[in-house]
């Protein structure tokens, strides 16, 4: 029979036995209640699992529809560790380690999770010194003991009543979390350590600067590693603003961006078919090449830092009353927003179709309505007109 989406099988209490050369069927009572109640076991662990499949389900479907709501897991399954990562900027958040079994672990140098030693609470005391009592969990039925950037779960399965004041004793650690701050509810990525600059310079935004037609440049806030000659100790971040515009040269933009991580030189154009000049068919003598700055999230090449971009747009109201609204174009922006501001008419006439261009810009939209990735392009200009129209419009 069919339950819910799921088979069960019943077997075993109805026999078919050969009495007399005729075929009969023989019910067995006390058999059949035996096998009903493990029927009914059964059927209640597979609405159990149905229960669960479901939830995982909708809580995937919610995660591709809201990405930037939930952090980003990375599931080290052979070393039973979970690496959460902010979903805005993609740092590392918080350290799981969710089987203890897999690892070696010591502090200040002295093991309290191995082969030999168990992770105990009175192995915790030992090793960290808790000055305070656990925090009890009744939904979870496990206590948490906190520290400063660490806290330890003890699971308490084989307590048929779990004391509410003090973890057990012999309670073993199910799980272990590292993270910054005092609670791990609260916690939030750090800033990336200066270890990790090693020598690149990194965005922390980029604006675009424009003006009513359209958009004009790049104005990028960089991060970099500032340090006292040989003396790593006296490190800081300094943060500088530079800007690029359309029609700068090359030496302009190296000279505000530093030289690129890699020069890609395009040796074919498959747009040519769309051009109007009889000319397309004749071979280019000179190809285009381009600079990828990957740490700055600036890059053709799909490999790049995330880059939290701003881009302000103007967008202007039409009918008897015409006026211009201003809004605000960020990582976290759905494209269905911007359609809303920019245009009464929603429909899209070109079908399934995921790029689309608004005032000089190409915005590659994902099915969630999250935005891709953003190409400007420039209206033909001199660079001395785009700083002479940028400075009137930027802020």
């Amino acid at each position: 029979m069919i339950l819910n989406g799921v088979c069960v099988i019943w077997r075993g209490w109805i026999d078919l036995q050969r009495l007399d050369g005729m075929g009969c069927l023989e019910y067995d009572d006390e058999r059949a209640q035996h096998e009903d109640s493990l029927a009914q076991a059964a059927f209640e662990e597979a609405r159990r699992r149905t229960r669960d499949f479901e939830d995982r389900d909708r809580s995937h479907r919610e995660d591709l529809e809201t990405p930037l709501g939930h952090d980003l897991i990375l599931n080290l399954t052979q070393d039973g560790i979970k690496l959460l990562f902010d979903a805005a900027n993609q740092r590392l958040k918080v350290i799981e380690v969710y089987d203890l079994s897999k690892v070696k672990l010591k502090y200040c140098g002295v093991h309290f999770n191995s082969q030999a030693i168990a992770p105990t609470i009175e192995q915790i005391d030992q090793s960290f010194g808790a000055t305070h009592p656990g925090v009890y969990n009744a939904a979870e039925q496990s206590f948490h003991l906190n520290f400063r950037g660490l806290s330890f779960s003890f699971q308490l399965d084989s307590w048929n009543e779990a004391p509410k004041y003090e973890i057990p004793h012999g309670a073993m650690v199910k799980r272990m979390h590292i993270y910054t701050g005092n609670n791990l509810q609260d916690t939030r990525a750090p800033l990336m350590p200066l270890a990790c600059f090693l020598g690149n310079v990194f965005a922390e935004y980029v604006e675009v600067l424009r003006d009513g037609a359209g958009p004009l440049g790049l104005k990028l806030r960089l991060l970099t590693a500032g340090c006292a000659p040989g003396l790593m100790a006296d490190a800081k971040v300094r943060s500088v603003e530079r800007k690029i515009f359309f029609g700068d040269s090359c030496q302009d933009v190296m000279g505000a961006l530093g030289s690129p991580h890699k020069v890609f030189y395009k040796s074919e154009d498959k747009m040519k078919i769309h051009s109007p000049s009889p000319h397309k068919q004749v071979p280019s003598k000179c190809n285009d090449y381009f600079f990828n700055y990957y740490p700055l999230g600036v890059d053709i090449l799909s490999l790049y830092h995330r880059c939290d971009f701003k881009i302000p747009l103007v967008i202007k109201k039409g009918g008897a009353d015409v006026h211009s609204e201003d809004c605000v174009l960020t990582t976290c922006s759905k494209w269905d927003q911007i359609q809303e501001s920019s245009s009464a008419n929603n429909t899209n006439p070109f079908g399934s179709t995921f790029c689309f261009g608004l005032q000089r810009m190409i915005f590659e939209v994902m099915q969630n309505n999250h935005i891709a990735s953003v190409t400007l392009y420039g209206a033909p200009r001199t660079s001395q007109q785009a700083r002479a129209g940028s400075s009137s419009s930027t802020h």
